[in-house]
């Protein structure tokens, strides 16, 4: 009889959890399977732009991650040192050494606030804040329902981020929040981000561009954040233009995790981790794959593309351990809700080669859900996610009648209507 597998996933969040539950499920007993990660509090990441208008509670966004973890998988908290691909190994900063037959990197991101002049000085958590933290939301929370007035900038420093319509969420539902609270006349809203529309993409761009028009609130393109002086309440751009703001929301830069900067050949110059694009086999050695934020693939990093691509890299480890070829089965699919405001959210649904459209979701001219339109069903799809997230999707089950790869049936260009 053969010894089982070794198999050591780095990251106890979405993708690392999903993928453990998933290879567990298929190998039993046959796989030693072993999750590292740096504390035991798996977030509800979706739900921090619901935090500063109070309509998500901060506690209740937190589960215990080794809870998520089907019984029989080991979970190790500690902090990756570095990954030796040569040798087969992880060393972890107290001197601990796990042997892996294959490696998942599945860390996520991490934040780099301090990456910009000025944004963690005077005025941090005060007047400037993020809201990619539950303690940042949070504290943004506490200033809010201090606001009387003024202008509020939602900013996004550098690409690429996590969720990339997050900051957009974040813009639209101030637009509600302060129309609730009957101050929307005394407060200036402005979005501004570095890319040359309010989205990637052209026709999501247009829709989402229309939108914040429609709401008033300003979109300033091509604004790259090189500075924060959160005591005068300026933000400054390298091209030298500036945004006064009184409460700033901010989205800092993204790196990868600190022990890929350590692992010879492993990450590129962000600390990302490259990999193939449709097998999800890492560039930096055959046993070691990717999946989420964690990678450097041309597509968003949101918690849809991570199942998404939990199906080919799951897959893709059992053909390897079998001696098999890889198929490459991930397409770039992502999808993603935008809370719109008002009880109102947008739909979108694109991959590698196929920008967001209108259309029908996921059934063809059936739907139910509208894409690239206001609707209340794609805001109670966005509430529900949140159960689908902890029962459905990091255990590692399919989400019924939505495949892993993107289907064009029932999209149709804006011309062809």
């Amino acid at each position: 009889m053969s010894a089982p597998h070794r198999i050591v996933i780095l990251g106890g969040g979405t993708g690392g959890t999903l993928v453990a539950n998933r290879l567990h499920k298929h190998y039993q007993a046959d796989a030693h399977i072993t999750v590292v990660d740096v504390d035991d509090r798996h977030i509800y990441q979706p739900g921090f732009i619901f935090v500063p208008f109070g309509l998500a509670e901060p506690d209740r966004l937190v589960r215990s991650r080794s809870a998520q973890l089907r019984p029989g998988i080991h979970f190790i908290l500690g902090e990756v040192d570095r990954v030796e691909t040569e040798g087969n190994r992880v060393l972890l900063q107290d001197g601990v050494a796990l042997d892996y037959d294959v490696l998942v990197i599945a860390s996520g991101v991490r934040l780099l606030p301090e990456e910009t002049e000025g944004l963690t000085g005077p005025g941090w958590n005060e007047r400037a804040f993020t809201f990619y933290t539950l303690e940042g939301a949070t504290a943004l929370g506490e200033a809010l329902r201090s606001f009387e007035g003024g202008r509020f900038v939602v900013d996004v420093v550098d690409m690429p981020i996590k969720c990339p319509v997050a900051p957009l969420e974040l813009a639209f539902l101030a637009d509600w929040y302060f129309t609730d609270r009957g101050i929307r006349d005394d407060v200036e809203i402005v979005y501004a981000t570095p890319l040359d529309g309010a989205f990637t993409k052209p026709v999501a761009s247009k829709t989402l561009g229309s939108l914040l028009e429609e709401k008033g609130i300003v979109l300033e393109t091509e604004f790259a954040a090189g500075q924060v002086d959160g005591a005068a309440g300026i933000l400054k751009s390298w091209d030298e233009r500036e945004i006064a703001f009184d409460i700033l929301a901010c989205v800092p830069a993204h790196g990868g995790a600190e022990y890929v900067d350590r692992s010879p050949g492993l990450g590129d110059d962000l600390g990302f981790v490259p990999s193939d694009p449709h097998t999800m086999q890492a560039t930096a050695a055959p046993n070691v794959f990717v999946i989420g934020d964690a990678g450097n693939v041309p597509t968003s990093k949101a918690g849809s593309v991570t199942h998404f691509e939990g199906e080919t890299v799951v897959g893709n480890i059992e053909r390897h351990l079998a001696g098999a070829a890889l198929e490459p089965g991930f397409d770039g699919h992502a999808n993603c809700f935008i809370e719109t405001g008002f009880s109102k959210a947008l739909l979108i649904d694109f991959n590698y080669e196929t920008e967001p459209l209108p259309g029908r979701f996921p059934e063809p001219h059936v739907g139910p859900l509208p894409l690239l339109k206001e609707s209340r069903l794609n805001h109670m799809g966005k509430l529900m996610f949140e159960w689908v997230y902890w029962h459905v999707l990091l255990q590692g089950r399919e989400i019924p009648g939505i495949g892993d790869q993107m289907q064009m049936a029932g999209k149709h260009r804006p011309e062809e209507e």
